[in-house]
């Protein structure tokens, strides 16, 4: 047998076929190309069972273009509402503003969308009611998080709280409007310092390329509102870190996760595209682990 975990992302996968089958490959495209998605469609191009990367999207056209001439298979680069008419999955990277047409180009489709904006999902919440008069599907991947199938099914039960505090070094948190706003400046900061305290709706809608991990948790569990949120900015640590206390009446447990920064963008964790490729391979694995 093949093992599926643990593999280096940029080793490439040979496509293999489970004998005697003739199914088609879920056609797979990626809106954006930044930190996440950019990671998405190499994996894609590099090989993932079932599964094959049809097209991209990204704000600046020319520059993906020429990213495709690095791929194995070049993809058309196509604007972010036609990637429906080219994929059954389409892998949601892009910024919060351009979330909402995406996704209703997607969901009127009928196609599944898979998002890692979840602040912007909560913001947009009809769109759910959308997938389901459509026949459509939003998949919202682990992220940044550990935990979510502990959450998930404490929440078939009675959860009595779950609070969460994330703590992310200054220059992850730099140049966020609600900050601006507040008149909360982090530069030379030289000590750990509070800058948000509420639920998870509120932290998501003011951090919305920040925390969506408070989001995902909200869903999980108890809901956005009654989700409690700290968001501190930290000089003295280089990762960013998430650490959740759950209390139900089947279990108490807590969590941490501390997360290596994407290069180049410092308010996403590295695992994040992980999480997403993690996500795509459910879609045909044979065997799924998790809830």
């Amino acid at each position: 047998m093949s093992w599926i975990g643990n593999r280096d992302i940029d080793r490439p996968v040979p496509m293999t076929t489970p004998r005697g089958s003739d199914r088609k490959p879920l056609c797979v495209a990626v809106g954006g190309l930044g930190a996440v998605g950019s990671v998405v469609a190499r994996r894609l191009d590099r090989g993932i069972d079932g599964l094959m990367l049809t097209a991209v999207s990204a704000r600046d056209r020319q520059r993906a273009a020429e990213k495709m001439v690095e791929f194995r298979n070049p993809v058309p680069v196509l604007p972010l509402e036609e990637l429906a008419t080219v994929a059954d999955v389409i892998v949601e990277c892009a910024p919060a503003g351009v979330f909402a047409p995406l996704a209703r180009a997607v969901l009127s489709a009928g196609k599944t969308l898979i998002t890692i904006t979840v602040s912007a999902l909560l913001e947009n919440w009809a769109l759910v009611d959308l997938a389901g008069i459509h026949g459509a599907r939003i998949v919202v991947p682990t992220g940044a998080l550990l935990g979510l199938d502990a959450v998930q099914a404490a929440a078939e039960g009675h959860i009595e709280s779950v609070r969460m505090v994330t703590r992310k070094p200054p220059a992850g948190l730099a140049g966020v409007p609600y900050l601006v706003a507040q008149g909360i400046d982090l530069t030379g900061l030289d000590a750990p310092l509070q800058v948000f305290a509420g639920n998870a709706r509120e932290g998501a809608h003011h951090f919305p390329a920040n925390v969506n991990v408070a989001a995902v948790l909200g869903l999980a569990g108890i809901g956005p509102d009654r989700t409690r949120l700290e968001i501190w900015a930290d000089p003295t640590i280089t990762r960013n870190t998430h650490h959740v206390v759950v209390d139900a009446d089947s279990a108490r447990f807590e969590l941490k996760i501390e997360n290596v920064p994407s290069p180049g963008n410092p308010r996403t964790g590295k695992i994040v595209a992980l999480s997403v490729i993690a996500a795509l391979r459910k879609f045909t694995s044979p065997l799924s682990i998790g809830t």
